[in-house]
């Protein structure tokens, strides 16, 4: 099965370039990033916080059937532009992991299809690389088909 998110990975850098194109219009993509009821279904977590705008913060979290917290993280929205683009930082606090910087951008390629580009830069190459031996471009990619599946019906 081919992955419709791209994952691009350059040797000896510490970032990676993310890109996806969805079957959505523009307004569309963009809610499922920025309304906390669509992000829990796609993303299937719960969000504790998520204030959109410029100096905003988030905080999700997801718990096991016994309610013990199995992922929580969190960071700051350093730029919010409407349908355009959303920076800020990830932080996992269930673990050591550093800190990421986190650049989403938008784009519209036609009025029912849209593009998503994110550029993750992590602390280290060593990092990053850490992050590329977990199960995290499968995840994304089924995260990323649970969106369009979720925020079609809504076009």
């Amino acid at each position: 099965m081919t992955l419709k998110t791209k994952i691009i990975a350059e040797d000896g850098k510490q970032d990676l370039l993310i890109t996806r194109e969805f079957d959505l219009p523009l307004d569309l993509l963009f809610r499922a990033y920025v309304e906390p009821d669509l992000v829990a279904q796609w993303m299937g977590t719960n969000v504790l916080k998520l204030d959109n705008r410029n100096h905003g913060s988030w905080q999700f979290e997801t718990t096991d059937a016994q309610g013990n917290v199995v992922f929580r993280a969190n960071g700051v929205i350093h730029e919010f532009v409407p349908n355009r683009k959303i920076t800020r930082t990830f932080e996992i606090e269930t673990t050591s992991f550093p800190v990421q910087l986190e650049f989403l951008e938008f784009e519209s390629l036609s009025d029912h299809t849209s593009k998503l580009t994110m550029q993750i830069v992590f602390k280290s190459v060593a990092h990053r690389d850490q992050m590329l031996q977990l199960p995290f471009a499968q995840g994304l990619n089924m995260a990323h088909n649970r969106l369009q599946n979720l925020v079609s019906p809504l076009n």
